[in-house]
């Protein structure tokens, strides 16, 4: 645990960097968008860029770092992003920064990223033995809960009195220390896949049809793929309306409250995982805590305000560490180690791929047809006033409601399928799997 413990603290501390400036340049771009249009459709641009060109990379990206060295693939990510952020901080110097920058530093650094995530969960099981997997998960997920605590109260207060290029010139600082960190430590070996006699386009590709063949022939594996991208589906929603939900101009307190208060839940969410090694049935646990968030979506649409809100953001981010950790760490002791790279690579591209989806449609979807229906007079508000606030721009409403008994209902689905409830007994671990396959997937 000690290699994994340093890395941990140099990705811990890059990562904050990195959540200081998505909050910075995102309340940039709702500060010159929203309160002028009213709508919201630029802003999910933003989150768009921040992830697609990661879920559409991913997959090639795994292929790479089960051939590379896994350290050496989150030093480039680190170095390239890093980069692109320095170039970030010369175009607000020179007062040049538009809109349309941040999209292109985004896209750049999302395709760093493909590189980086795969390659770091693959090497936890490198670095840890297999009773500690879901603590080691609970540690990644607590470096993700101090980011969403500490970053929105500091990049608040440094937007408030010293602006976006001190931001900027912290986030590359913290990216150094990163890359210092990995550069101080050294990744155990692993038995990697060299075939030297085909062409490196047909390697690519033959090694990306077996992450899918292998995903694919395991009915529980699929289920399980299905299931967590819905939930993504709704996370990606929630990413999109709440900023401007939140939002007031000019300012970032009521947004960074929030926004802070769900970090600590989900802090808590990731001590917990990482001081216990995790439910015995990890299954029912992501299927329980998904459908707990389920009701706090549906509640925090009835009846919105600051304080809910900020409970209700508590309450499932604090789920959200147990379900990642959960199952990841299925997926950590059920795929062999020489194929983790480009299985977890697929395995996040189809899980977030509804995400993708969410963040396409949210803003049309809350400006053209929501925000009209829930409008004061219609038939539809008239209808729901009882329950949930009305009046124009109050879509988001009503999309929580939906997206509440969305999760409720694929919760209820995935229950009754034994194939899924039943994954970790019916397929072997890892461990078996390599004692009884010898030859290359």
């Amino acid at each position: 645990m000690q290699t994994f413990f340093i890395v941990w603290i140099g990705q811990v501390i890059s990562l904050l960097g990195s959540k200081l400036t998505e909050f910075a340049l995102g309340f940039w771009i709702l500060d010159r968008t929203y309160q002028d249009t009213g709508t919201i459709t630029q802003f999910a641009l933003t989150i768009l860029f921040m992830y697609l060109p990661k879920v559409i990379i991913s997959p090639l990206a795994g292929v790479l770092v089960d051939r590379w060295n896994r350290r050496s693939a989150m030093i480039m990510s680190d170095l390239g992003t890093g980069i692109v952020t320095l170039a970030v901080f010369f175009l607000v110097g020179s007062n040049n920064l538009a809109i349309w920058h941040i999209y292109l530093a985004l896209t750049i650094t999302s395709s760093f990223n493909a590189f980086q995530q795969p390659a770091y969960i693959a090497a936890i099981s490198q670095l840890v033995t297999a009773k500690n997997l879901s603590r080691a998960n609970g540690m990644v997920q607590a470096s993700f809960a101090i980011a969403k605590i500490a970053a929105p109260a500091i990049a608040g207060l440094l937007m408030k009195f010293w602006g976006l290029k001190t931001i900027l010139s912290i986030d590359i600082v913290t990216f150094t220390i990163a890359i210092v960190t990995l550069l101080s430590v050294k990744f155990p070996d692993f038995k990697r896949f060299t075939r030297r006699r085909r062409k490196v386009v047909h390697q690519v590709a033959s090694d990306a049809v077996a992450a899918w063949n292998y995903i694919a022939l395991r009915p529980g594996l699929v289920r399980l793929v299905c299931f967590i991208a819905i939930s993504y589906f709704t996370m990606g929603m929630l990413e999109v309306v709440l900023w401007p939900l939140l939002y007031q101009p000019g300012s970032t307190e009521q947004l960074g409250f929030v926004l802070s208060v769900g970090g600590c839940g989900m802090l808590v969410g990731s001590v917990l995982m990482s001081l216990w090694s995790g439910p015995q049935n990890r299954v029912k646990a992501i299927i329980s805590f998904v459908g707990f968030q389920g009701i706090i979506i549906l509640i925090g649409g009835l009846k919105i305000s600051t304080f809910i809100l900020a409970i209700g953001i508590f309450g499932y981010l604090f789920s959200q560490p147990i379900i990642v950790s959960c199952n990841q760490a299925i997926w950590q002791s059920k795929v062999p180690s020489r194929l983790q790279g480009r299985v977890f690579a697929l395995q996040q591209t189809l899980e977030r791929s509804l995400a993708i989806c969410a963040y396409l449609l949210a803003g049309p979807l809350v400006d053209n047809v929501l925000n009209p229906l829930m409008a004061e007079g219609g038939i539809i508000a008239q209808s729901i006033s009882k329950f949930i606030n009305t009046g124009m721009g109050q879509g988001v409403t009503l999309l929580l409601v939906l997206l509440g008994l969305l999760n409720l209902t694929v919760v209820a689905i995935a229950y009754r399928e034994p194939r899924l409830r039943y994954l970790e007994t019916e397929l072997p671990d890892r461990n078996k799997f390599n004692q009884t396959k010898t030859t290359p997937a």
